[in-house]
């Protein structure tokens, strides 16, 4: 049985860049580069007829920036995953694009073999990010949280999990570190989704930390 290719945007100004990230996307199993666009207008216009899964969004292209783009696409396709892949590091830049709808935040320096990895992650509901962004998430989520948790009647595991989450661990770390299956952690993340009505780890995050 043929393994479902993951459809992939690209939305990139430079021209080689482009064209390369496209190449390591095609010529790499499972997945399928379905469309280029090399700037922010005609991503907004062409993309959500595409349908695509996921989305590598670079924050400096000509017209609507990245950051706009994808706070206009995730509220017409809110299925499609959003990934950043940038230059920028800075604080501003990877919260106000968390805020917009991106589910991961790479920079453009990742090994193609770290990108393909990111992309199947983010499909699959995870926030792939570079360590030293993830560093800053954690740095800036690591003040004491108010008492979201009790009100939204979060059990203290689930709490436990959603933090980890913000803080950058994947499912099977978090398993891992908790000594649970990958199974219960899902099981406890659709709970936490249910209590607090949401359908992403972002929108979780953002309603429980009231961080971005």
């Amino acid at each position: 049985m043929n393994e479902q290719l993951i459809r992939v945007v690209i939305v990139e100004d430079q021209e080689d860049i482009r064209e390369g990230l496209a190449m390591i996307i095609n010529f790499s199993e499972g997945f399928q580069c379905i469309a280029t666009f090399p700037d922010g207008n005609s991503a907004m216009s062409g993309i959500p007829d595409l349908k695509p899964d996921v989305v590598l969004m670079d924050i400096d292209i000509p017209g609507s920036d990245g950051i706009q783009v994808i706070f206009f696409l995730k509220s017409v396709m809110p299925a499609t995953q959003f990934m950043m892949l940038t230059v920028f590091e800075d604080d501003e830049k990877i919260f106000q694009s968390l805020k917009a709808g991106a589910s991961g935040y790479l920079l453009k320096k990742t090994s193609p073999a770290r990108l393909l990895e990111a992309i199947r992650e983010v499909h699959e509901g995870g926030s792939p990010m570079n360590s030293q962004i993830a560093s800053r998430v954690v740095n800036y989520f690591r003040q004491k949280p108010d008492s979201q948790a009790e009100a939204y009647n979060l059990t203290r595991r689930e709490y436990e999990i959603l933090e980890l989450i913000s803080r950058g661990y994947r499912y099977k770390e978090i398993g891992d570190k908790l000594s649970i299956s990958m199974d219960t952690v899902r099981s406890h993340i659709r709970n936490t989704y249910e209590k607090l009505q949401v359908t992403s780890k972002v929108e979780a995050i953002n309603k429980v930390f009231r961080r971005l």
